[in-house]
């Protein structure tokens, strides 16, 4: 997969890979820019307890875009059990343009992280690194806790 979907003015937008863009919360605009651009699929890392303005998973079916949430809502919610459902997620579809996000980024960062360390075997600072490429930010300190365990 070598294209990357454009979405001008995601929030803490970020091209950790080709093909995967990651951020927060996109707009309905947002979404069928990336669309046009050839997003074709979204993970959405926000609980149906956090309000995203609109009805996304509405949206994204009217783009026909492939929808998924795995709601990550803080800290108790980064398992070993999320970081193998993500990975499954990513690898159901591969070959597709995909977006993941949560209302900033930190959470997906945070769980690509833990995925490297507990899914992949990567060593504990490499897996840091994949975090902050996807995202993380203030969430690295709890990160490296679970890592350190």
């Amino acid at each position: 997969m070598t294209q990357t979907p454009d979405i001008p003015g995601l929030p803490n937008l970020q091209n950790p890979e080709p093909g995967y863009v990651s951020g927060g919360q996109p707009t309905p605009d947002q979404l069928e820019t990336a669309t046009n651009s050839g997003l074709g699929r979204v993970i959405n890392l926000r609980p149906p307890t956090e309000s995203a303005g609109f009805d996304e998973a509405g949206k994204a079916a009217e783009l026909g875009l492939d929808y998924e949430v795995l709601g990550i809502a803080g800290m108790p919610d980064l398992s070993r059990e999320n970081a193998r459902k993500l990975d499954d997620l990513l690898n159901e579809h591969a070959d597709t343009p995909t977006l993941i996000h949560c209302a900033s980024g930190n959470r997906v960062g945070a769980l690509m992280a833990l995925r490297a360390a507990w899914v992949q075997d990567k060593p504990r600072d490499e897996a840091l690194e994949i975090g902050r490429r996807w995202g993380l930010t203030k969430m690295e300190g709890a990160v490296s806790q679970l890592l350190d365990h």
